[in-house]
Order: C-alpha cells, then sequence, then structure tokens
C-alpha cells in the first residue's frame, strides 16, 4: 500500500507526524483529497475548516483547523494551520455556546471544532 508522509502543525504545537493513505483538507478552492504522488501544489485552508487524516495504522484522525496553508510535495503533506485541534479534545458544550459569540474569529474555530466533532463520528 503506498502512503505518503504527513504534518500537522499548529501555531501552538505539532499535533500529528506519520504516514498516511489519503488526506482531505478544506481549503478556500474546495475540498480537497491528497493521496500518495498527488501533484505539487500548495493551498489555503478555509477558516472553520476540517482536516481528515487515514494513518497508514490506526484509526482516522480528524481535526478542526482554522486558517493556515496546505503544501504537498512529492512525497510529504505540510498542514500549517494557525489554530487546530483534534475533534475528541473539542469541548461541545464550549462550541455550541460560541456559535452566538459576535467575534466572528470565535465563532468560526466554534462552527470549525462542530463540524470536526461531526466528521470524526462518521464511519
Amino acid at each position: 500500500m503506498a502512503d505518503v508522509t504527513v504534518e500537522l502543525v499548529s501555531v501552538e504545537r505539532m499535533l500529528w507526524k506519520g504516514t498516511a493513505s489519503i488526506v482531505t483538507a478544506q481549503t478556500t478552492e474546495g475540498e480537497i483529497g491528497v493521496l500518495p504522488g498527488h501533484e505539487p501544489m500548495l493551498g489555503q485552508l478555509v477558516e472553520n475548516g476540517v482536516v481528515t487524516i487515514r494513518p497508514t495504522e490506526g484509526n482516522k484522525l480528524v481535526a478542526a483547523v482554522q486558517g493556515g496553508f496546505l503544501s504537498v510535495s512529492k512525497d510529504k503533506v505540510t498542514i500549517l494551520a494557525d489554530y487546530a485541534i483534534w475533534a475528541d479534545e473539542v469541548d461541545t458544550s464550549r462550541a455550541e455556546a460560541a456559535l452566538g459569540d459576535s467575534d466572528s474569529l470565535t465563532k468560526a474555530r466554534a462552527e470549525a471544532e462542530l463540524k470536526a466533532v461531526r466528521r470524526s463520528a462518521e464511519s
């Protein structure tokens, strides 16, 4: 099975590094799936998006991301997010309450977190 090296990094921390069979991310141009051997590219992540990583070993990983970039080279995918949190780390009560916040940054972050939680629950 072919794989690609993946790094998911936020401003605050390195979330994950390993090999995966596919990575999907929501960019300003739409949702993109990256398989091993994908053409090199650079994409801008949306402000309330989700990144899904299917590791070569283990369960799928889902993260809420806010802003940043997705860089694809011949054998590596690097996701540099302004903010990122794993779906299983999200406090859904806090995120749901933040949806009514007047601060657009807080609201976008809450939207991304709730999307990641929903996507993580999908099989």
